[in-house]
């Protein structure tokens, strides 16, 4: 058994737990965007951290009421850029392929990983993945090619993943890891809770949507974060971020094999370059930031 924020959970080996995590995510993912033509990203979004924030206060229990500013002043940043991160990812991959938006978002945790660098080698890391965005970035006005908003909503989810990471670092020494998680979801739920309302489509919601939904809060919250925090005892966080890299690779396969998402060989090439620089970075940063789930 392994403890997590004062609840026992049954153990599982760290390296298996976030390679579970990683397909639980993307998993998850595939899910909800199974409920967009019904109710739209936002409104997938929206059911998604609702029913995350319910799960994730049940289970660590915060206590919010008793939270001073300070701790607030830690939770309300990472729980905003948590709420616009999930919903711009939504709205990108509502546009494009799953694979290609989680290699464009990984952008954002990988610049922050290689910032302020003079290694050498860590240009050649930025080259990979300037050359994977390349490939991706639709030059074009091409009727089958991507769609540009999309690409733009994945960058955006990917720099709201880097101020995430940020932002989490500074709450994990305010709060309890597992406490703090769940109050920031409660902040990122109340900051996309207006847009799911006008948005979201909620008139059409049946059981069967309901429960897709509590299916995509589980494997792209709830589950993967707990196993996280499990692994991340025991990990150090240079095998934590290289092990993340795989997650644009996994985005991919999953969106072939479940949404039937077909990539061109560049398409996959990228995806293959990006992967490479996010893990070559965090093997040859001095103190890699582990990447956090979306």
């Amino acid at each position: 058994m392994s403890e997590v924020a004062g609840r026992r959970v049954p153990a599982l080996p760290p390296i298996p737990a976030v390679l579970v995590a990683v397909v639980s995510v993307q998993g998850g993912a595939a899910l909800a965007k199974g409920l967009f033509p019904v109710l739209g990203a936002v409104g997938a979004a929206g059911l998604r951290l609702v029913l995350a924030s319910v799960m994730l206060l049940a289970f660590f229990r915060p206590p919010l009421l008793r939270y001073t500013r300070s701790q607030w002043a830690a939770v309300v940043p990472y729980g905003v850029a948590l709420g616009v991160m999930n919903l711009t990812y939504y709205l990108a991959i509502a546009r494009i392929p799953l694979g290609l938006a989680v290699t464009l978002e990984f952008v954002g945790p990988f610049v922050l990983a290689v910032v302020g660098s003079r290694k050498a080698l860590d240009f050649v890391w930025v080259l990979f993945a300037a050359t994977g965005i390349v490939l991706i970035t639709p030059w074009t006005a091409n009727p089958g090619g991507l769609d540009p908003l999309g690409v733009v909503l994945a960058l955006t989810a990917g720099a709201c993943w880097a101020l995430y990471i940020l932002a989490g670092g500074r709450l994990s020494r305010r709060v309890p890891e597992g406490q703090g998680v769940a109050a920031g979801m409660v902040v990122a739920m109340l900051t996309v809770l207006p847009f799911m309302l006008s948005e979201g489509h909620l008139e059409r919601m049946t059981p069967g949507l309901f429960a897709a939904g509590v299916g995509v809060a589980l494997l792209s919250s709830a589950l993967p974060y707990t196993l996280e925090m499990m692994a991340l005892g025991q990990l150090s966080s240079r095998t934590f971020g290289i092990l993340m890299s795989l997650e644009p690779g996994v985005a991919t396969v999953v969106g072939w094999l479940f949404l039937r998402e077909q990539l061109t060989p560049l398409q996959w090439l990228a995806v293959g370059l990006v992967s490479v620089a996010s893990a070559g970075a965090t093997l040859t940063a001095k103190r890699p930031p582990p990447p956090v789930e979306a």
